[in-house]
């Protein structure tokens, strides 16, 4: 792989992360993020346990679009 092209790939990584560290704040405002049903929430006395299935699939269906509309 060409080096100028791996170098693009690292900018557009880090722009990205800096982007969303941006975004972050608002987005976990959105009151549906991170509530939809399917993601696994567990409490018990001591111990909680958290993970947005559903969530994560749907943030994956949409940037997967995203890719694919950039590569058209």
């Amino acid at each position: 792989m060409n080096l100028n092209i791996i170098s693009k790939i690292i900018i557009i990584i880090g722009i990205s992360l800096v982007i969303l560290g941006f975004l972050l704040p608002y987005i976990s405002k959105i009151p549906f993020i991170g509530r939809l049903p399917g993601d696994i929430y567990i409490e018990r006395e001591n111990f909680k346990f958290y993970f947005p299935l559903t969530t994560s699939i749907i943030i994956s269906i949409i940037i997967s679009l995203i890719i694919y509309l950039l590569k058209r």
